[in-house]
C-alpha cells in the first residue's frame, strides 16, 4: 500500500493522492451497515443502486479534496509538471488490475466516451456492419444508430437476448448470429468491416454475459470486438485482458471501483492502436498527414495525455480508490460479500414480492440481481409509469433500485455494495409493493 501521509514541507515533492487518515493503521468496519460511516449517505436513504452512478468513499473524497487544494495552490505547476506523474501511476495500477500493459490503457471521462471514441475512429465504408444487442446500453445503441444515419451508413445488426436464459444458449445463438452476418452475400464481402459491441455485464438486465467466449467467436470469424465493460472493473474479479484479447475494452472506474465520478479506463492493445487516430476532443498534439513536419501519427498514449482543461481529480482518484479497496481486503474479499448478498437478497426480495429471480442458478449474477416486480406484463413501459415508480421509490420511500421492462415482464435490478445488508431488501420490498400497486391503479 502506498504511504498514506501527505507531506506539506516541500511544494516540489510529489504527494500521494489518498486520504488524510492513515488507513493502514486502522481496522476497516465490518461489511454491512457499519460501512455507512465511510460514506456520506442521507442516514435514511437505502441505496441499492450503486451501479448507476457509483458512490464515493470518504477516504477517496478527502484525497480528491486535498488534490484540488494542491492544484489550486499553483495550477500551472501541478498541471504542467506534476499531473503527468500521477496520471502514469493511475494507469499503471489499473493496468495491473485488468491484466494489461500500462501503455495499452488510458483514462477517459466515461464508458460512453470511450466507446464513442472507438466507434468514431473506425474508417467506415459502404457495406460495413455494426452488431449490437437489444440489451446494449441505450446511449451506446443511440451512438451506433447515429453512425448508421450518416454517410457512409454502416448497417446495424441486432442480436436479440431474452432473459431468463443461460450462457450456453447465449453462445449458441451468438455463434449463429455471427455466422449469419459474416455469410451474407455482398459485392463488398471481401472488404467490408464488421464490428460487434459486446456487453461484459449488461446494464438492464444486470447480468454477466460470457463475453470472453463471445470475443473469441468474433476473433475466429474476423469480426472486431468492442467490449462495453462499464460494470466490470471492481465487480468482475481476475480480469485478464492479455488472455481474453478483446480488440477494445472500456470500463467505468467511478462505479464499482470507488473512484470519483466520472472516470473510465479505455484499453486498446498495441496491435489495434493504429485505429485510434484521435481522441474526443482532438488534442493539441494530434499529428496530421497534412502537417509540413509530419513524421507519422502521434502515439496512442500521448494522444490522451491532455485532451483539454478539465478537473483531473476523478482520473487521479483511481490511486486512492485502489488503496481503499486494498485496505478493505482486496477484490476477492469485497466481491465475495457483495455477490453472496446479491444472491441471498434477490431470493429474499422475490419471496417478499411473491415473484421470482431472473437467474435462479446464480450463473449470470455478480453484484447485481434481477427480481421480477408484481406488475402485470400487459402493462407496457411508458415514461409515465417509469416516472411513477421512480418518484414513489425516491420521494416517498427514500430507497432506490433500477426498474425496467424486459421480455414481457417488469423487473428491478438491485446493485449490492459493501454497506448493504439483507434488511435493505425488506425496505425495498415495501416500497415496491406500494409503487407497483400505484402503477396498476394508474394503468387502469
Amino acid at each position: 500500500m502506498t504511504d498514506m501521509k501527505i507531506s506539506a514541507s516541500s511544494e516540489s515533492a510529489p504527494i500521494t493522492l489518498t486520504s488524510n487518515v492513515e488507513l493502514d493503521k486502522q481496522v476497516p468496519p465490518s461489511f454491512g451497515h457499519a460501512m455507512h460511516k465511510l460514506f456520506q449517505f442521507d442516514p435514511s436513504y437505502v441505496n441499492l443502486n450503486h451501479g448507476s452512478y457509483g458512490s464515493l468513499p470518504m477516504p477517496v473524497r478527502v484525497a480528491c479534496d486535498k488534490l484540488s487544494t494542491r492544484i489550486e495552490a499553483n495550477p500551472d505547476k501541478f498541471l504542467r509538471t506534476e499531473y503527468i506523474h500521477h496520471w502514469i501511476e493511475a494507469r499503471t495500477r489499473v493496468a495491473k488490475l485488468i491484466g494489461s500493459d500500462t501503455d495499452e490503457c488510458v483514462l477517459v471521462n466515461s464508458t460512453l466516451h470511450g466507446i464513442s471514441t472507438i466507434l468514431r475512429n473506425f474508417e467506415w465504408h459502404d457495406g460495413d456492419i455494426i452488431i449490437e444487442t437489444n440489451t446494449t446500453y441505450n446511449a451506446v445503441s443511440r451512438a451506433i444508430r447515429y453512425l448508421g444515419d450518416i454517410p457512409p451508413h454502416p448497417q446495424v445488426s441486432t442480436f436479440n437476448l431474452r432473459f431468463p436464459t443461460t450462457h450456453a444458449d447465449i453462445l449458441k445463438n451468438w455463434r449463429e448470429h455471427i455466422h449469419q452476418v459474416t455469410s451474407e452475400k455482398s459485392d463488398l464481402k471481401q472488404t467490408r468491416k464488421i464490428v460487434a459491441v459486446v456487453d461484459a455485464i449488461a446494464s438492464n438486465p444486470g447480468v454477466r454475459l460470457p463475453w470472453k467466449e463471445m470475443v473469441a467467436i468474433c476473433r475466429d470469424a474476423g469480426v472486431w470486438s468492442v467490449v462495453d465493460a462499464a460494470h466490470s472493473i471492481g465487480q468482475e474479479v481476475d480480469i485478464n485482458l492479455s488472455e481474453a484479447k478483446p480488440d477494445f475494452w472500456v470500463s467505468a472506474c467511478h462505479k464499482w471501483l470507488f473512484a470519483k465520478r466520472s472516470c473510465a479506463v479505455l484499453y486498446v492493445p498495441k496491435r489495434n492502436q493504429h485505429v485510434i487516430k484521435s481522441c474526443i476532443p482532438t488534442p493539441r498534439n494530434y499529428s496530421s498527414p497534412q502537417d509540413e513536419d509530419y513524421n507519422g501519427p502521434q502515439s496512442f498514449v500521448n494522444l490522451f495525455e491532455w485532451t483539454g482543461t478539465m478537473d483531473c481529480a476523478p482520473f487521479l482518484s483511481v490511486n486512492a480508490a485502489l488503496d481503499f479497496r486494498q485496505w478493505l481486503g482486496g477484490e476477492h474479499k469485497i466481491n465475495e460479500y457483495t455477490r453472496n448478498l446479491a444472491i441471498a437478497g434477490g431470493k429474499h426480495l422475490a419471496s417478499l414480492l411473491g415473484t421470482s429471480v431472473m437467474d435462479p442458478s446464480g450463473d449470470l449474477t455478480l453484484n447485481m440481481v434481477n427480481v421480477e416486480l408484481p406488475i402485470p406484463g400487459d402493462i407496457k413501459y411508458s415514461n409515465e409509469i417509469n416516472n411513477l415508480l421512480r418518484n414513489v421509490l425516491l420521494i416517498e420511500w427514500n430507497v432506490y433500485a433500477v426498474h425496467y421492462y424486459h421480455n414481457g415482464k417488469w423487473w428491478t435490478r438491485c446493485s449490492v455494495q459493501i454497506w448493504n445488508e439483507i434488511s435493505d431488501f425488506e425496505v425495498l420490498a415495501n416500497a415496491f409493493k406500494d409503487a407497483c400497486q400505484k402503477v396498476v391503479k394508474f394503468a387502469k
